[in-house]
């Protein structure tokens, strides 16, 4: 099972026991899968989702009184008939002045979701029934996808009441609403109360952090060494260049001193050149005196001899 049908299933065991948030859940459901038709006298909501299809099912029980017809509660079809249906559109404000259905072009009526708890689970049928989560071992990705600017800029504005920023993209004909910050995904598992969900990407996230630190560290640390190595040959280089050239018995005592540390020692730190003299020389004294010595090989390869010492 993916990530996102763990977090689906999770979120369709849950059921509010507050009336105004099951009417508020079922809307966005029905309002994310299904039509309203000219006449009401039938609803049909297309559900590909089981878990979800059972869980409108519960929610049509509870908060409306309305039983299914048998073989209406699978995965693709869910219907809902006369009286019935009419008094659905209703009570999720989907009914004119003259009590006549109304297709709407926003998302939904604002007396259906007063509350923050009523926003919570409108947010929450908005993702069971059209929305998907990536695997948190591969990216951070939370996406609702709507049928329309209006439903999508609408379902925006509930989230930013939790303090959460989605962007809303276009995607062929559809209006995608998405967010891709780990904390942000992180923050709306807790809005839609998807609480086992939000402790596993919680713990992944700190995984990867984790190995993120400790790779940036070995990357940091390795970068220094090959540093370190790179500048040891390049004095060790300069060092034999002037043995063989003009040998360590004219150079003054403190650089022949280094110079044969550093042959001694082509591994060591500049500190630990440092310390094996006596006495012993901090790094700034011992990179001066190196820096004397790479001084004299460069003027040594250029011919300048007598200027050199």
């Amino acid at each position: 099972m993916s990530f996102s049908s763990e977090v689906k299933a999770e979120l369709s065991r849950q059921v509010s026991s507050a009336r105004h948030c099951q009417i508020a859940e079922a809307a966005a459901i029905f309002r994310m899968c299904g039509q309203v038709p000219e006449d009401g006298e039938r609803l049909l909501l297309r559900i590909e989702n089981p878990n979800v299809a059972k869980k409108f099912g519960v929610l049509l029980k509870r908060a409306f009184e309305i039983d299914l017809q048998a073989g209406n509660t699978g995965p693709a079809l869910c219907v809902i008939e006369g009286e019935e249906a009419l008094r659905f559109l209703q009570t999720v404000k989907l009914l004119d002045a003259d009590g006549r259905p109304e297709e709407r072009k926003d998302f939904v009526n604002s007396m259906v979701v007063q509350n923050a708890c009523c926003k919570r689970a409108f947010i929450r049928g908005a993702f069971l029934a059209g929305g998907s989560i990536s695997n948190p071992q591969k990216s951070y990705h939370f996406e609702i996808v709507c049928d329309s600017a209006e439903k999508a800029e609408q379902l925006r504005a509930l989230i930013r009441a939790f303090d959460i920023e989605a962007k809303v993209v276009l995607r062929k004909r559809y209006h995608v609403l998405y967010i891709k910050e780990g904390d942000q995904i992180v923050d709306m598992l807790g809005v839609m109360e998807a609480h086992l969900a939000l402790m596993e990407l919680e713990n992944v996230r700190i995984l990867r952090e984790m190995r993120g630190c400790v790779n940036r560290k070995v990357n940091c640390e390795t970068a220094n060494i090959n540093k370190t190595v790179s500048a040891a040959v390049e004095q060790m280089n300069d060092i034999l260049y002037i043995r063989d050239r003009i040998g360590f018995d004219r150079l003054p005592e403190g650089l022949e001193e280094i110079a044969a540390a550093r042959l001694e020692y082509p591994e060591a730190t500049l500190k630990e050149l440092g310390d094996s003299l006596v006495p012993p020389v901090g790094k700034s004294g011992v990179n001066h005196r190196l820096r004397k010595l790479k001084e004299l090989a460069r003027s040594l390869r250029d011919g300048d001899e007598e200027e050199s010492l």
